[in-house]
């Protein structure tokens, strides 16, 4: 066997971790960015904020829980502290924080709230610290990443389980006028340190998609080249042709995963994608703006968690502290159609057959037959990523009235989960694996 076959057969097995294979089961959460931004109306605050505009005076955290879960998601991400460095839990180590705003007489503390609700409504909890600080004194200096490891060891150690933690790449210039160099590798070790299972976006464990638009690539796949993932220390495999040709190269421009790509990288490593856009055209709450619609958060949802990566949705609450009656219709409204569109599998029917066919090492066949002929809107496909992912390219058909096999769908990668909008009438159903890294190892076929 060649080196570069040896190399494929490797990029197959690359595994996730406990904690990247529990962060892909959580497959769709909300993002909460609440902040003086929501009093102020920008997008980026300056850090010269008073806090005494930070008013939530109608503060319902079990109602976002509550609209969130509506849309079918399974965990809450809240913006700890954006750029202005206004934090929404009472830090020792600051006084531009909730401590010094009106809301409970300085006695508040949100993302204590926030963890609280998402415990009782059953769902996962997570938070957001900006690196970047606009307010901090220390921002621009090395006494500023002391600085962010005090306040990040507080979240870490204070508020329960944490199942991510979300970095922002932000890095603007501080009052000395230079911008600061992060220390990624401590920010690491103390998540790895105080909360093991939580994954880390824009680091090791889960990429940034490229955009804030909801767009996925055609293939996104979890198995990387090492050099576009912020200090991967778990490289599993060598690339044959160790030339570093991807240095340089932005990964949105990259269809990252293929073969062309990997063959040149350092080595590979499993980071998945993340997609993340608001439900509203700002991530803080505008009052003019309007949600986009369901049409497009439905095809969004189709796009990423039926695409090998997760769904962040961003819901930012109103200046009163609750969320805004349009945006929590358009959650349910979400949710009612995602639960009509995937719940019933006809492959949990009385008399359904299903046969696996190994054709070679690197293509396969599963042949369905139902007990009568079912309409199906989508085919959900499951790889076994636990030991790695491996489909390349694959094909659905299905037999007609008349008997002849007609092509449903054509597909490039699979692996968590790939959701494929077809539109037939069927008994017979075919999945051919066309192209593989090595034998194909399902974890579960769906059809709606």
């Amino acid at each position: 066997m060649s080196s570069f076959q040896d190399f494929i057969k490797s990029a197959a097995h690359v595994r996730p971790s406990e904690r990247q294979r529990e962060w892909f089961d959580t497959e769709f959460y909300a993002f909460v960015h609440f902040s003086p931004n929501t009093y102020t109306g920008r997008e980026w605050g300056l850090g010269d904020e008073d806090p005494a505009i930070f008013t939530p005076v109608e503060l319902d955290c079990d109602g976002w829980v509550e609209a969130i879960k509506s849309a079918g998601m399974k965990g809450l991400i809240i913006t700890a502290k954006h750029h202005d460095g206004f934090c929404l839990w009472p830090s020792k180590y600051t006084e531009h924080s909730i401590k010094n705003s009106p809301y409970k007489n300085g006695q508040g503390d949100i993302v204590r709230e926030v963890e609280q609700a998402c415990r009782r409504g059953g769902i996962k909890f997570g938070f957001y610290l900006s690196p970047w600080d606009r307010n901090s004194k220390y921002y621009g200096t090395p006494e500023y990443n002391t600085y962010y490891k005090n306040q990040l060891t507080e979240l870490l150690t204070e508020y329960g389980e944490i199942f991510e933690v979300w970095f922002d790449g932000a890095c603007g210039e501080g009052p000395n006028g230079r911008k600061q160099e992060y220390d990624f590798e401590g920010y690491i070790e103390l998540i790895r340190k105080y909360q093991p299972k939580a994954v880390i976006f824009n680091g090791p464990d889960v990429r940034w998609c490229g955009n804030e638009a909801g767009s996925a690539r055609n293939a996104e796949w979890a198995v990387v080249p090492s050099e576009l993932c912020l200090l991967n220390h778990e490289v599993q495999t060598k690339g044959p042709l160790m030339e570093g040709t991807l240095e340089g190269i932005e990964p949105p421009d990259l269809n990252i995963g293929a073969l062309s790509n990997i063959m040149y990288s350092k080595g590979l490593v499993f980071c998945g994608s993340e997609i993340d856009m608001s439900i509203r055209p700002g991530w803080f709450y505008h009052p003019e703006e309007e949600p986009h619609s369901l049409d497009r958060l439905f095809t969004t949802y189709l796009n990423s968690v039926g695409a090998n990566t997760c769904f962040i949705l961003n819901v930012p609450p109103m200046p009163n502290g609750r969320f805004d009656p349009r945006d929590v219709e358009r959650l349910k409204e979400l949710g009612d159609q995602l639960r009509a569109s995937f719940s019933h599998d006809w492959m949990l029917e009385e008399g359904v057959s299903q046969t696996n066919t190994s054709l070679s090492d690197t293509q396969c066949q599963v042949e369905i037959k139902l007990p009568e002929a079912k309409q199906i809107g989508y085919v959900v496909l499951m790889e076994n990523i636990e030991n790695g992912q491996r489909v390349e390219n694959f094909q659905i058909r299905y037999r007609d009235a008349d008997g002849v096999w007609q092509k449903a769908y054509d597909g490039t990668c699979i692996g968590h989960k790939k959701i494929c909008p077809v539109n037939f009438t069927a008994s017979e159903i075919r999945i051919h694996v066309t192209a593989a890294r090595d034998a194909v190892e399902w974890r579960q076929i769906a059809l709606y």
